[in-house]
């Protein structure tokens, strides 16, 4: 029977009781391990994440996985359908070499689509990461600074909105495709500036939102207090504690890029095709689909691989930035 007038004692049972609770839940989470244990709870989300990580692989090791030279002329062997097709519009027959088939040239499909999927993979990254440098930066500094270097970052970002995305693309492609920067990386680069150009303006925006919400609080306060300098003050309090929704535009970004560069690609405005066999990058999935949009009746599946391919690596990243959004969604917390 327990001491009720004994006040060790009952110290004593209130510590050993709050020890019991701590060592039942454990050590308390940091935010992003948080965030990271209720993404890999979301089905969708890891299916993203299993597709993304196939894709990058496949992409990375290309001249290992292909079965063919995406570049190699097989004489006689164009239109060849797929190997399950035992005879064609064309009257052709399937080769087991070919399990996707043959183009126009005879070069192989699937060797094709393979290689292709690195120009889809790097345009959907490095865009990316220009878009959040940019964008974090211009948001980062309007928001904090505040005045007038708001009024004047935030009207260039709204004229930047402003434009029509895909026609800036065309036009800057259109003009700058015979110039120096147009031949830089079989055009590669260009790409990249176009579809950079304007993307970091909603970035900014969002991250201008997190930093004035985030600026007065307390702990911006204290740090102030406490003598802190200005980039101190951004980089290491208000800009982690804004990398969750940074974290999701990104997410949401990429399959907006890798649809853009394939409609681009669709338009003959895309990548230059190589004269170097072995050059990194030799087709996209956009050129693919240019390519097989005139042969569909002979051999569709010279447009239908390289868009089914377009089709699930944009839901990967779709169903990963819907994971991230609710992984970070601050009414989540507490119920993992």
């Amino acid at each position: 029977m327990t001491d009720t007038t004994n006040p060790t004692s009952n110290s004593a049972l209130q510590a050993k009781a709050v020890a019991a609770t701590l060592e039942v839940k454990g050590p308390s989470r940091s935010l992003m391990m948080d965030a990271w244990y209720r993404l890999i709870r979301n089905k969708a989300a890891v299916v993203g994440m299993v597709i993304i990580s196939l894709f990058f692989l496949v992409a990375l090791f290309a001249p290992v996985v292909a079965p063919h030279n995406p570049l190699q002329l097989n004489s006689g062997k164009d239109y060849l359908p797929p190997v399950w097709v035992e005879k064609s519009t064309a009257g052709k027959t399937g080769d087991p070499d070919f399990l996707l088939g043959t183009d126009t040239l005879g070069r192989d499909v699937l060797s094709r689509v393979i290689y292709g999927a690195r120009v889809s993979m790097v345009v959907g990254l490095i865009p990316t990461m220009i878009i959040l440098l940019v964008g974090t930066t211009i948001g980062l500094f309007a928001g904090y600074f505040g005045g007038r270097s708001d009024n004047i970052l935030m009207r260039v970002t709204d004229v930047i909105y402003a434009f029509p995305d895909l026609l800036l693309f065309i036009v800057v492609m259109v003009a700058l495709r015979d110039t120096f920067i147009g031949n830089l990386f079989n055009g590669l680069f260009l790409l990249f500036v176009a579809l950079s150009i304007v993307g970091w303006a909603g970035e900014a925006r969002i991250v201008r939102g997190q930093v004035l919400s985030l600026k007065n609080n307390d702990f911006i306060e204290a740090a102030r207090c406490i003598g802190a300098k200005d980039s101190r003050i951004m980089f290491k309090h208000i800009l982690p504690n804004s990398l969750g929704p940074i974290i999701i535009v990104a997410a949401l970004a990429i399959p907006a890029l890798i649809i853009t560069e394939a409609t681009l690609g669709y338009l003959g405005l895309g990548l230059r095709p190589p004269t170097d066999p072995r050059a990194f990058f030799i087709t996209s999935w956009g050129a693919m689909m240019l390519e097989g949009q005139s042969a569909i009746n002979v051999q569709p599946w010279m447009l239908l691989s390289p868009a089914i391919c377009v089709s699930l690596v944009v839901l990967a990243f779709t169903f990963l930035g819907d994971g991230l959004r609710d992984a970070f969604d601050p009414r989540q917390r507490g119920t993992s």
